[in-house]
């Protein structure tokens, strides 16, 4: 339903905004916001800021403090649990509150909480309003959230694909020299990427050539206490060597290596004898092992991933749709050669009316570079 009044919009806007807070402290739990407001005038905020600690709605009732809260409005980002978690429930504390009226900004689509609390509320003769589903603000509130309401709806980890690519196009030339494309700035932004997510997925061939370490580096203040992603190699025939990088470190990061049925046992045995993960992915083609490995991954907790390439991977991931954002650096130079490698393999669209189309796109200026990003799923 639509918002009574303009003061509700604004304050549920507040709630949205004061989520935003929690964004990369409180996984994997979603980011929550929210208002409590009291004859006209705001008298508590709070957010969900560390993974275990109390919600926004309990923090919000703590901000106000002594106030008797008795037919306050609550305004909050993310409708609120009513199961017990690492806290209890959030239901219980805006009941025990007194709060006469709870405004909501979108659902939680979890099977554990997915309408569930605004029932309870209801019966305790709380007055409940949800903002419509298509209203900006609905889908501001939606958007902070993308990772935890995939893994929530599908049990998949929300995709990031990212590239650099030239103005023609490459992300490689055709000798398959591809350092370095993007800027330094550009390449700092990934790390700040690597460091929001629950892993980092690349295929052999990258693994082979550059032989990364896929960690969050190079951040501001050097903060040694930054969140590692796990480390994930798509390598159907276990040829990642147990010399590299990647092996070397699986004791401080781990590494999971997605293999298929036709890896031989010798390699994989050396693998796992290493530290790593080995995770066998079914299917006849690479789109189908591309869902069975992400089926795995997200039963694992893994709620969402950067694509980092290369080309072969990040075409069977399309190919499979799991792909949900895109970021591309452009730079602004120009490569040509008819073997120069494209950001995108697989088999593709037959044609442009089954080519999938971006929901949102963005332009921001890299310092030299042109950073484009395109939602193209919405959870």
């Amino acid at each position: 339903m639509a918002l009574q009044t303009e003061t509700d919009r604004r304050h549920l806007e507040r709630a949205v905004e004061l989520a935003r807070n929690g964004k990369g402290r409180v996984h994997p739990n979603p980011v929550v916001g929210a208002v409590i407001v009291k004859d006209g005038e705001v008298v508590g905020e709070g957010w969900h800021a560390e993974y275990g600690g109390p919600h926004a709605e309990v923090n919000a009732i703590a901000d106000a403090g002594d106030m008797d809260l008795a037919g306050a409005t609550m305004y909050v980002s993310l409708e609120p649990c009513c199961h017990e978690g690492k806290t209890p429930p959030c239901t219980d504390a805006i009941t025990a509150a007194g709060i006469g009226r709870v405004v909501v900004a979108s659902d939680d689509p979890s099977e554990k909480a997915s309408g569930r609390g605004l029932g309870i509320l209801r019966d305790e003769g709380i007055e409940i309003e949800v903002a419509d589903a298509a209203s900006p603000l609905a889908q501001q509130a939606r958007q902070l959230n993308q990772a935890f309401r995939k893994h929530a709806k599908t049990g998949r980890p929300w995709v990031l694909f990212k590239s650099a690519m030239t103005l023609d196009g490459k992300v490689a030339t055709r000798t398959g020299d591809s350092q370095w494309i993007s800027g330094e700035s550009s390449r700092v932004r990934v790390h700040q990427w690597r460091a929001s997510v629950d892993a980092v997925a690349v295929g052999i061939g990258t693994a082979l050539h550059d032989d990364p370490q896929l960690t969050a580096r190079h951040l501001q203040g050097g903060d040694p206490s930054v969140r590692q992603p796990r480390r994930v190699v798509f390598d159907s025939t276990a040829r990642l060597p147990v010399d590299s990088k990647l092996v070397a470190e699986s004791s401080e990061v781990p590494l999971t290596v997605v293999v298929s049925r036709a890896a031989p046992r010798r390699r994989t045995n050396s693998l796992s004898a290493a530290g790593v993960d080995v995770v066998v992915a079914q299917g006849g083609n690479e789109p189908a092992r591309v869902l069975s490995a992400l089926d795995q991954l997200g039963a694992l907790g893994i709620n969402s991933i950067l694509l980092e390439g290369g080309p072969k991977l990040a075409g069977a991931f399309l190919d499979a749709g799991e792909i949900d954002e895109i970021r591309l650096f452009l730079a602004p130079i120009v490569l040509g050669g008819r073997t120069a490698r494209d950001p995108l393999e697989g088999v593709g669209a037959e044609s442009i009316s089954d080519a999938l189309r971006a929901l949102t796109l963005d332009c921001e200026r890299v310092e030299d570079d042109l950073l484009i990003s395109a939602r193209v799923r919405e959870w």
